[in-house]
């Protein structure tokens, strides 16, 4: 019977059953086998909505929905020209800084490349870049942020590894901060090889001009405190992750709704229902994924992994060869919350034997699944782009290869120098 039950669970995961449902399925079929009362599944799904860090997640995305829903996209884009359009390929360097920063709030890829790529590509276009290489930017950086806070991923990943035993403790604080470099990392290598690509004058420079910076930090004022009072405010350790999402949501919502009135009170409801849909999903596949966890170390899964990969990969850096790989992998074929939630609970025990920080792994994780996003044939970024600027797909893996290339540079330093992600914390 409980062959029978395997074998419909995984026709119907090829089918399109949700991944909620596979996974609880999974859970239960495995308890069952092991004739465990299945209120342990109830158990965990309470457990995880009982951890205090969770509550963080629904206000964070709510923030990002509201600024994707105003026109702070525009504004985003005239104060970062305003500081660096000036230099070389400047305009280039504004979308690498301002996708980076807009995919951090909203938490989305997807909408990083339907809010900025929409105003990017007409601009780079109009400003000499050609279309190859304006494409493969918008299509590539709209995953740049998973590692600058308060990424809902780098969150997540912090919730997940929180609720393991076997590793090493940390504060989602330590994510925050290990993340700065390797993002600066991997958007400073874009900037200097864009720079080297339009060497010799290819694409004219902007002037800088003080009043044009002065007038897009004037339109901007209402929103330029909101970066420094989320990171500054967490840093310091005034006050927790929670607090700092419940007052970005705040101040998210008097700012759009009130003051720039670009949000309307008529349609808060519906951004808000959007938003806990979408966040929504996340907390109920994570609750059945600690379920199936739970039942992965009841079964000693983990330890039997753990025996048979150490028994075959006796270093560090090959296992981290391995781990790239397979990720790169998981990224194409996964988007990054359901990534973490079925896959971080096993791979921390196995990480932490061959000597690899928790914070350290984390971020080679979320570096992995930012590229995996636009990793052809099936990265998430690659149909988003094709579908918002009606370009056939084989156009956007030609697009993207240069930029997978670069940031693949920037993923071996990360994996391979734990000091870029760990300078911060020692």
């Amino acid at each position: 019977m409980i062959t029978l039950a395997v074998i419909l669970l995984v026709l119907g995961a090829l089918f399109g059953m949700p991944l909620f449902v596979v996974v609880m399925a999974a859970a239960m079929l495995g308890f069952l086998s092991a004739d465990i009362d299945l209120s342990v599944v109830a158990i965990e799904v309470f457990r995880i909505t009982d951890t205090p860090m969770l509550v963080a997640l629904p206000l964070f995305t709510f923030s990002g929905y509201v600024l994707a829903a105003s026109k702070s996209s525009e504004r985003l884009v005239a104060l970062t020209q305003g500081f660096v359009g000036w230099m070389p390929s400047g305009l280039a360097i504004v979308g690498f800084m301002v996708c980076a920063v807009f995919t951090a709030l909203t938490g989305a890829s997807g909408v990083t490349i339907v809010a900025i790529g929409a105003l990017l590509l007409p601009a780079l276009r109009k400003s000499g870049y050609d279309e190859k290489f304006s494409l493969g930017l918008v299509t590539t950086s709209g995953s740049l942020g998973l590692l600058l806070a308060p990424s809902l991923p780098l969150i997540l990943y912090g919730v997940i590894a929180q609720q393991s035993d076997s590793v090493e403790s940390f504060a989602i604080q330590d994510l925050f901060i290990a993340g700065l470099l390797p993002a600066g990392l991997m958007i400073g290598l874009l900037s200097l090889w864009t720079v080297w690509r339009h060497r010799g004058g290819k694409v004219p420079r902007i002037g800088f001009t003080g009043a044009a910076l002065y007038s897009a930090a004037k339109a901007a004022r209402w929103e330029l405190p909101l970066p420094f009072v989320i990171l500054g405010g967490v840093y310091s350790g005034y006050f927790a992750i929670s607090e700092a999402a419940a007052i970005t949501a705040l101040y998210v919502t008097t700012v759009e709704v009130f003051v720039y009135r670009e949000v309307s009170l008529k349609n808060l409801p519906g951004i808000m229902r959007e938003a806990m849909v979408m966040i929504g999903g996340i907390i109920l596949i994570l609750g059945m994924a600690l379920a199936f966890t739970n039942y992965l170390v009841d079964a000693e899964i983990p330890q039997k992994l753990l025996k048979f990969i150490q028994s075959h990969v006796q270093s560090a850096i090959t296992f981290l060869i391995l781990l790239n790989i397979l990720l790169l992998f998981l990224g194409a074929i996964l988007d990054v919350f359901s990534a973490i939630v079925i896959i971080v609970p096993m791979l921390l025990p196995i990480a932490a034997s061959y000597g690899i920080h928790p914070v350290h792994l984390g971020i080679i994780f979320l570096a992995n699944m930012q590229i995996g996003y636009f990793t052809p044939p099936i990265g998430m970024n690659l149909f988003i782009a094709s579908s918002r600027f009606k370009k056939p797909v084989s156009e956007l893996y030609s697009a993207s290869w240069p930029f997978f290339f670069v940031l693949l540079v920037a993923l071996l330093l990360i994996t391979y120098i734990p000091a870029i992600s760990m300078a911060f914390l020692e």
